[in-house]
């Protein structure tokens, strides 16, 4: 399967799309907290301010609560027009106001009770602990303080991938004890028929998208495909490929770029789920991740038995070239960022360049295969190697006078970029200095963490 270049036509599609999934999110959001602001100014008033503000709080941590779930849905179009990247970081701080949100009601609820009651804060806690549907509001705020401090970067980087996703997984319990919170609780949710009417419909809405993008899409598509192991291909000592074979794969409709998640349903492993990018050119026949041993799962990869049954969610991210800009193309991998990049080489058209940097040449992987490209296709490789800063002139060869030196026209290039977050954070200030548009750079980023 190949790609061409896309026409202007196209790319002003292309851009319309994106800009429209961009503006219908940011939409939604200011339309709801509109919404919230008139239900909350024109309903009863509150027995004093701080229990005022406490409701205010309340309503638009809701707002944050279903952003979030949105946030997490893995809505096809979403993910397409918008990205992996940008979903991350639009979660990452929703994440951390709704932490807010929630903290601030709660203490802003104690208080003001304990002041209409006229007794101390830790007297208001104990009569909270009595009453059902405040406990649960109460369990609710321990869960999401305890899964967005397990979120920042200083904790996370000490928890392996699979702890750190069972973790998240409270967050659905969160919402869970807050729904019913403001079921029983939540005068505000239900001062008027309309009042409930809105909140309601809008946590419908959330929560038949999640169930549709968590579930019942991965469920049909996994029923239908009946994905299994084919082969497992050790690439180097700490690095292995695995194929994957199925029923009616074109039917997944997986682009070059794009990454699933993977659960391998063998003994010990069917509850492990990693994201792994395609690292071969998807054909409708065979799928191929490759990945390095990290953690329990992609180390394990090597002794995946042949036949095993094989669990996906995806495709999804926008590293494609669904948004290529310009004919020419300039692909940057670092390590295993490598496999997104192989996997866009069977689908570029135009010249193509390849800057692949790894500490020695033993280091990378899928060298052959971009060899194949150079004699088949005209690709130009060039393997970065050693260690940078090394050496006088100091090795760096990310900085933009050597990357334009390799790449003399990159500014009328289409850039992706895939790599350790240092390497890929370097590249893209280098073109910025450079002066490469905005628009024709496309970075992927990869770590141990991510959902």
């Amino acid at each position: 399967m190949t790609a061409t270049a896309p026409t202007a036509q196209a790319r002003r599609a292309t851009t319309n799309q994106a800009r429209t999934a961009r503006y219908a999110v940011w939409g939604a959001l200011v339309a709801n907290v509109l919404i919230v602001e008139v239900l909350f100014f024109t309903g009863d008033p509150a027995k004093n301010a701080l229990i005022g503000t406490a409701k205010f709080i309340a309503l638009h941590a809701a707002l944050l609560m279903m952003l979030q779930l949105v946030l997490v849905a893995r809505m096809p179009w979403l993910d397409a027009w918008i990205g992996p990247d940008k979903l991350t970081a639009w979660h990452r701080w929703t994440g951390f106001a709704l932490f807010w949100a929630v903290v601030l009601h709660a203490s802003f609820i104690l208080t003001g009770y304990a002041q209409l009651a006229n007794i101390s804060v830790f007297a208001q806690i104990d009569v909270f602990l009595g009453i059902f549907p405040t406990l649960l509001g109460m369990l609710a705020v321990a869960l999401i303080v305890i899964v967005v401090a397990l979120s920042v970067r200083f904790a996370r980087r000490r928890l392996s991938y699979e702890l750190w996703h069972a973790i998240h997984l409270l967050l659905y319990a969160a919402v869970t004890l807050a729904v019913l919170h403001q079921l029983y609780e939540g005068s505000s949710f239900r001062a008027n028929p309309l009042s409930t009417a809105y909140w309601w419909g809008l946590w419908g809405v959330v929560i038949v998208a999640l169930l549709h993008g968590r579930a019942v899409t991965p469920l049909v598509r996994n029923a239908r495909h009946k994905l299994r192991v084919a082969a497992v291909v050790p690439e180097a000592d700490n690095v292995t490929s695995v194929y994957v074979t199925g029923r009616d794969l074109a039917g997944l409709e997986a682009r070059a770029g794009q990454f699933f998640i993977w659960r391998f349903l063998t003994k010990g492993r069917w509850w492990q789920a990693n994201p792994f990018s395609i690292s071969s050119t998807p054909d409708g026949e065979v799928l191929r991740l490759t990945a390095r041993a990290v953690g329990k799962t992609s180390t394990g990869l090597r002794h995946l038995p042949v036949g095993a049954r094989v669990f996906v969610e995806g495709p999804y991210g926008a590293f494609t070239t669904l948004h290529r800009t310009r004919e020419a193309t300039l692909l940057i991998a670092g390590g295993v960022g490598i496999t997104p990049i192989r996997s866009l080489l069977g689908e570029l058209t135009g010249p193509v360049t390849v800057l692949y940097r790894v500490p020695t040449e033993d280091d990378a992987v899928l060298l052959s295969e971009l060899g194949h490209y150079v004699t088949t296709q005209g690709v130009t490789v060039h393997l970065l190697t050693g260690r940078t800063g090394a050496g006088d002139p100091p090795n760096r060869p990310f900085a933009p006078e050597n990357l334009s030196a390799l790449v003399p026209d990159i500014r009328e290039r289409d850039v992706y970029v895939c790599g350790p977050p240092a390497m890929t954070d370097a590249v893209l200030k280098s073109l910025k200095q450079i002066g490469v548009p905005k628009r024709q750079v496309h970075a992927e980023r990869f770590a141990l963490a991510g959902d």
